[in-house]
């Protein structure tokens, strides 16, 4: 079997009818190479799409098409094109000729194209894809994720139907079980012999087994292997040891087929007394949860992209991702597995009950059982994948027909998967939203709702909330649905943690959604309670839509969403650009993974304002001593500590101390007048100094600077460099005062593939070669189109340009990090 990518030389334009184009041509299309998100270079206005939630995106239809040539060799071939993912609404045609289709915006599906082929010439494949008024939050529009081209012989292993498991491990021994599925597309009986290797990280083979097999024409036979790897190497969260299975297809000598396989050897074990243990050690998930969107370059899930999210969120103290609310890419398990991130994957946001006007709740009835499938299958060989979550907030799950489907869900995928274990993410507010809903409103028809105004509002809100989780009513309720599972998935629902620990003894709970600032009670919990295994942030990374839902609000905003030009939610711990926010620092802190203080200043300019904080939201801070205001003006500044106490010192002079540690919710306060230099916070442990950290106000001349990620990069459509544009002063200290309009230019085999900032509320397009920085940065995203030096400008009015090379490289990976290495050394 031959896969190669089928990401390049694709053209897209605007979909019209076949009625429209009678009056003239249609709009010429667009090059692109795949993952590409169409709907990030739309105009945005007030009166777009979904609104707020869709980050005032319009929607739209758009069609790709791509010409491919078909030797006349291909006429004993199987020949099929494998999408990981199309949003939505994915309709294939080849030659004209309609030949298949995916409703769901996050499937792996594959098209057969053998009926449809013309040998020995070009042949057109085309693919519509739509979204409006379907999401609640960016969905991005287009072919979002990889394509393969698939060349199999007629007799093969079926794409991504190799399965394999580690059932009994022990120190000595590690049994791998392959099962391998053997397609007969030919005409007549044939008898094969299956071969599978087990090969370590090094390549070396430490177990190999070999089965005959005879298949009848037009059938399919499966084969069971039982390998033994000696003194295996386990994958696990701070050690992702992967394996790989090489399985090969010979016909007397000849190799018909051969696969490889990447897989980790681990064990999973559930109890209420040891929480959840991997390789017999118990782990507490630091999660967090994300949605599939990469920020500026849109929703297409380019790998490098995919693979820096999850590079990032493990450096800033998380050991676990859950994909809200949709199956995660296959890039992003790949990324997952090598740098050990532990992997909550959720199927759907909707059942049967709609959120949307035109969501999946109108395919969900006719195409659930095959979008389930779709996600085992892709998830089956990835180690990282511990949890299958089958929903997010699904009101059916408050009723006993609605649990139901939750039964039917999650009996499948244990009827395809009986390794993992599975979840739901209930919100009991959401499962007894209609009998609350005369609670509701009741209360704000007694005029609760206008006490304290916009932050009275919200803490009423969140405190009724927990009373509504911890009530008899949601208990009863939710009770059929919380033992269709494995672990009680809970939104929001920390108020139900002790309580269900008496209520329901065997059960097991993890914190499927919760509100970032409350990271310091819920961790007590959960290191606290072993039946509680852990807890996800909403959210560990910033996205597009659900507008401004983490903002601090002001006198007179009081909506759900923020309005246009608003972009981003605005509650990430790491921004669009994947930068960290003061909330990262303090949840590392919580987690014990740092000990240094942090110092987070509130922005001057809103020191006298009334602010409003949400349940989302964090302190409008950044850590910074640089800004444009007056010496001597009024400032507030937060220092996060797991010491006794901190001191915060202003260019050598005590301002005073405070008790910070988990006593104190892991902070202190302090009101003080700006005055540029030095502000240093130091902990204290017992009476002595623990650490320290100073920040520095820039001074004198101030650079634009470029710094990559990578200088050296794979040329394919999978690589990109990631390039910090930052206005710094000589001795490197970010210039965060300087919000300068940058422009960028690209030359050689490269594109700039996106250019943009962290800012939440934007009129910018992130297509275009010109942003403005926001705290004195900005992200310019660069695609190798060939191998070769490619070159990287930044402009900025009254700045020197900046420059710098990056190479791509038609190398292998290896070869790559060990250059990489060999030039970090030198």
């Amino acid at each position: 079997m031959t896969r190669m990518s089928f990401n390049k030389g694709w053209s897209v334009r605007p979909k019209v009818s076949i009625f429209a184009q009678l009056s003239g041509p249609s709009e010429a299309g667009e090059q692109v190479t795949l993952p590409h998100d169409a709907m990030i270079g739309m105009e945005r206005s007030v009166t777009s799409g979904g609104g707020s939630h869709s980050g005032h995106f319009p929607g739209g239809t758009v069609e790709y098409s791509k010409d491919f040539d078909v030797p006349e060799s291909y006429r004993d071939k199987r020949v099929s094109v494998e999408f990981q993912g199309v949003y939505r609404d994915a309709m294939v045609f080849v030659n004209g000729d309609f030949a298949g289709q995916r409703p769901y915006g996050y499937s792996s599906f594959e098209v057969a194209l053998d009926p449809f082929l013309e040998y020995g010439q070009k042949n057109v494949i085309r693919v519509e894809s739509r979204a409006y008024e379907d999401s609640r939050w960016y969905s991005g529009l287009g072919i979002h994720r990889d394509t393969t081209l698939i060349v199999a012989g007629l007799v093969h292993v079926p794409h991504q139907g190799v399965r394999i498991t580690t059932p009994d491990i022990t120190g000595r021994r590690a049994v791998v079980e392959a099962l391998t599925p053997v397609r007969n597309a030919g005409l007549e009986t044939t008898t094969v012999d299956v071969g599978t290797e087990i090969l370590d990280a090094a390549g070396t083979t430490v177990a190999s087994a070999t089965s005959p097999v005879t298949v009848r024409a037009g059938e399919t036979a499966v084969v069971r292997q039982r390998l033994y790897v000696r003194e295996p190497m386990l994958w696990g969260v701070e050690s992702p040891y992967l394996y790989s299975a090489r399985t090969s297809l010979r016909d007397l000598t000849v190799t018909i087929d051969d696969h490889t396989t990447t897989f980790g050897i681990r064990s999973l074990q559930l109890d209420p007394e040891s929480g959840l243990q991997i390789n017999g050690e118990t782990v507490k998930l630091r999660g967090a949860c994300i949605h599939h969107d990469n920020g500026i370059l849109g929703a297409a899930a380019i790998a490098r992209a995919e693979e820096r999210r999850i590079e990032l969120l493990k450096a800033a103290g998380f050991n676990s991702i859950r994909s809200s609310h949709n199956p995660i890419s296959q890039a992003m398990l790949d990324a997952c597995d090598k740098h050990g991130m532990l992997v909550m994957d959720e199927t759907f946001d909707i059942w049967t009950e709609s959120k949307s006007a035109f969501d999946y709740s109108l395919n969900f009835p006719e195409w659930w059982e095959r979008d389930v499938e779709a996600m085992v299958t892709k998830d089956f060989n990835h180690p990282s994948v511990i949890f299958y979550s089958i929903g997010n907030e699904i009101p059916e799950t408050g009723s006993g027909l609605g649990s139901g489907w939750g039964r039917k869900i999650a009996e499948k995928i244990r009827g395809l998967d009986g390794t993992r274990y599975v979840t739901n993410g209930i919100n009991g507010f959401v499962s007894t939203l209609k009998d609350v809903a005369e609670m509701m409103r009741e209360r704000t028809g007694a005029g609760e709702a206008g006490q304290g105004g916009v932050n009275g509002m919200m803490n009423q809100a969140a405190e009724f909330m927990g009373r509504i989780s911890a009530s008899p009513l949601v208990s009863e309720k939710t009770a059929e649905s919380h033992a269709v599972v494995d672990v009680a998935g809970l939104n929001y629902g920390e108020s139900r943690y002790l309580l269900d620990r008496e209520l329901f003894p065997n059960r097991i709970i993890v914190g499927t959604e919760t509100y970032p600032g409350q990271i310091d009670a819920n961790w007590k919990l959960v290191t606290e309670n072993p039946h509680v295994i852990g807890d996800y942030t909403w959210t560990g990374w910033d996205y597009l839509g659900e507008t401004g839902i983490g903002r601090v609000r002001y006198a007179g905003d009081d909506a759900f969403g923020a309005p246009y030009p608003w972009i981003a939610a605005w509650c990430g711990d790491i921004d669009l650009t994947g930068y960290r926010r003061p909330a990262s620092y303090y949840r590392e802190i919580v987690f014990g993974l740092r000990h240094e203080p942090y110092i987070a200043v509130q922005r001057p300019e809103t020191h006298a304002a009334d602010a409003a904080m949400g349940q989302w939201s964090w302190s409008d801070s950044i850590s910074s001593w640089t800004w444009n205001t007056a010496p001597g003006s009024p400032v507030r500044v937060e220092v996060y500590s797991d010491a006794d106490e901190v001191e915060l010192l202003l260019n050598g002079t005590s301002i005073g101390r405070a008790p910070t540690g988990a006593g104190h919710a892991y902070r202190a306060t302090f009101d003080l007048h700006y005055q540029p230099g030095e502000l240093t916070a130091v902990g204290y442990l017992n009476g002595r100094e623990q650490s320290r950290t100073t920040l520095h106000s820039a001074a004198g001349p101030i650079s634009l600077t470029a710094t990559p990620d990578r200088a050296l990069i794979r040329a394919d459509d999978t690589d990109l460099s990631f390039v910090a544009l930052e206005f710094r002063d000589e001795t490197g200290t970010l210039a965060t005062h300087v919000n300068g309009s940058i422009t960028v230019t690209v030359e050689g085999p490269g594109v700039l593939q996106a250019l943009g900032s962290g800012r939440p509320h934007t009129e910018e397009k992130y297509t275009a070669n010109q942003h403005t920085s926001f705290d004195g940065r900005a992200l310019a995203i660069v695609r190798p189109t060939g191998a070769g030096p490619i070159t990287l400008t930044g402009r900025a009015a009254g700045y020197e340009p900046v420059g710098l090379t990056i190479r791509a490289s038609d190398g292998e990976p290896h070869e790559l990090q060990a250059a990489q290495a060999a030039g970090a050394s030198a």
